[in-house]
């Protein structure tokens, strides 16, 4: 699974209040996709806080990891591709 983060939003602290967030995996030609934002409160106090101008993508996507059901969406993304590959269900019209 590929994670990225697109948007991060932070108080006038510098600290991080929310991750915007995309996953996708590849199988053959098929991807499957998802998109979630986590929502944080930023505790300035805390071991391991880490301000918005030191942030790293690396560092949001472990925030993103811990906040979610990370085998879950896997699971998701799974059945999709699985789909893709070998649909159940078509569409489209007889002409």
């Amino acid at each position: 699974m590929n994670f990225t983060i697109s948007q991060l939003d932070r108080n006038t602290d510098g600290g991080v209040t929310q991750v915007h967030w995309s996953v996708s995996k590849t199988s053959g030609s098929n991807t499957a996709s998802a998109y979630g934002s986590c929502t944080f409160i930023p505790n300035t106090t805390a071991d391991g806080y880490i301000a918005y101008d030191a942030l790293t993508e690396a560092n949001a996507i472990a925030w993103v990891k811990e906040s979610i059901d990370v085998a879950g969406l896997e699971s998701t993304l799974d059945a999709d591709l699985a789909e893709q590959s070998s649909p159940t269900t078509l569409s489209g019209v007889p002409w």
